[in-house]
């Protein structure tokens, strides 16, 4: 009896942890630290909209990517005239509004791409964090799940000719962001943005530190936390003129930087693969991009770069994702590659047609991202070969990042979101 009673116990400990991890499973942008990663096994390779669980109107428009925590899904949208925000909740299940907050605010220029809702929140047990900006302004909010504000700050100017898009990050009882702006070619008589990484704590807002970045053009490239073998977690990130930096998520101080990394913007956000951290470089024109793999430490270093060519395309938006030590690249116009992760060594590259400027994500041996167009492509994670598995048509442009928690895949176009797969057991792609 006694064994079967611990038995019963260690079930119960079992099922409370898996469901912890399972609410816990997209909490921010590319879900798990940034990986994009999940070992999902009930989301779909092909669908049609009669395979929808659930497709709802969103109010405005935006790229926000969704955060989710159980059975609530958030993310932001927009206005596209007024600029109002919507800060939105709504349940996993059958996708009914929970709540909907809004904030007026100030129509200022954008990138023709951009949105006023193009920051993807971060989210906890207790509250979901999310940030927007105006020339004169930038907010940082902080909400309470039942929609009730916890906190809120003014984090002052914030100087971009292309919009915000900062995506806050959590780490232990802080929550991160990466504020970056921008101090070249600027407007007649307009001031150089100040750039810092800065960290609150996630229960009152207060502010823990705030770490000076140099600022040259604004980078979008989320952190991520990495640790060595036997070392201290390091909060990682990449910017033009940072480089690859390492700071102690603790504190702000800095580990480590290499610097002159990249020549042009950061978009896509670091990765870890093959014992090296991987950031990409470009810009609108393309030509230039290249992705940089640096060894980590007290004295990093650049261990290769791979620029584009006739047989690789690195991408300038999109974020790489990785298979072990295979990494794989979507390029922003039109093609596909798979690198080895160690060595550098081009395995593939593979013709698409397609614009990117989601980040793809990778669903066990699959690799999902939505095109500019709205369809969403299943790519297999095959090192061997480009293998494209199937084509969805979600009917509606886009620029967001696939999430997927409880099981299911959660789709962001510009007006709506879909829920699909979390029915029955998907086989393996290989």
């Amino acid at each position: 009896m006694r064994a079967c009673f611990a038995t019963v116990c260690l079930l119960g400990a079992l099922q409370l942890a898996t469901g912890i991890v399972a609410a816990q499973e997209w909490t921010r942008f590319r879900g798990p630290n940034g990986t994009g990663a999940s070992d999902a096994a009930t989301i779909p390779v092909k669908w049609t909209e009669a395979d929808y669980n659930w497709k709802i109107e969103l109010p405005g428009l935006g790229h926000s990517s969704p955060a989710i925590w159980g059975d609530k899904v958030f993310l932001l949208s927009a206005d596209p005239d007024t600029a109002t925000r919507y800060m939105l909740c709504y349940r996993t299940s059958d996708g009914s509004q929970i709540w909907k907050r809004e904030f007026k605010s100030e129509p200022h220029h954008l990138h023709t791409r951009s949105s006023y809702a193009s920051s993807s929140p971060c989210v906890d047990e207790k509250h979901v964090y999310v940030g927007w900006s105006t020339p004169s302004e930038t907010t940082f909010k902080a909400f309470n799940h039942d929609g009730s504000e916890a906190w809120s700050l003014n984090l002052g100017r914030w100087v971009s000719q292309h919009g915000f898009g900062a995506s806050p990050i959590l780490h232990e009882d802080l929550v991160i962001l990466h504020n970056s702006q921008q101090a070249n070619q600027l407007k007649d008589g307009e001031e150089p943005g100040e750039s810092f990484m800065m960290a609150f704590k996630r229960d009152s807002g207060k502010e823990v530190w705030r770490t000076p970045l140099v600022s040259m053009n604004v980078c979008y490239s989320v952190p991520f936390i990495y640790t060595p073998e036997g070392g201290a977690d390091e909060l990682i990130c990449i910017s033009t003129g940072n480089g690859v930096f390492s700071l102690d998520p603790k504190t702000g101080e800095k580990n480590w930087a290499i610097e002159g990394v990249f020549s042009m913007r950061t978009v896509g956000s670091p990765i870890f693969a093959g014992g090296h951290i991987f950031g990409s470089t470009g810009s609108g024109a393309y030509s230039g991009n290249y992705v940089a793999a640096i060894k980590p430490g007290k004295q990093p270093e650049i261990a290769y770069e791979l620029k584009n060519s006739g047989t690789f395309k690195a991408p300038y938006v999109p974020s790489l994702i990785a298979d072990g030590d295979a990494v794989f690249c979507l390029y922003d116009k039109g093609f596909a590659a798979c690198i080895d992760a160690p060595t550098g060594k081009v395995h593939w590259l593979a013709r698409t047609e397609a614009a990117f400027s989601g980040s793809p994500i990778r669903v066990r041996d699959r690799i999902y991202c939505m095109d500019e167009d709205g369809t969403c492509w299943v790519i297999a994670a095959d090192a061997k070969e480009y293998r494209l598995l199937a084509k969805n048509d979600l009917g509606e442009p886009s620029r967001s990042t696939p999430a997927v928690s409880g099981g299911k895949l959660f789709l962001r176009t510009y007006s709506h979101l879909i829920c699909v797969g979390g029915k029955e057991a998907v086989a393996s792609a290989r």
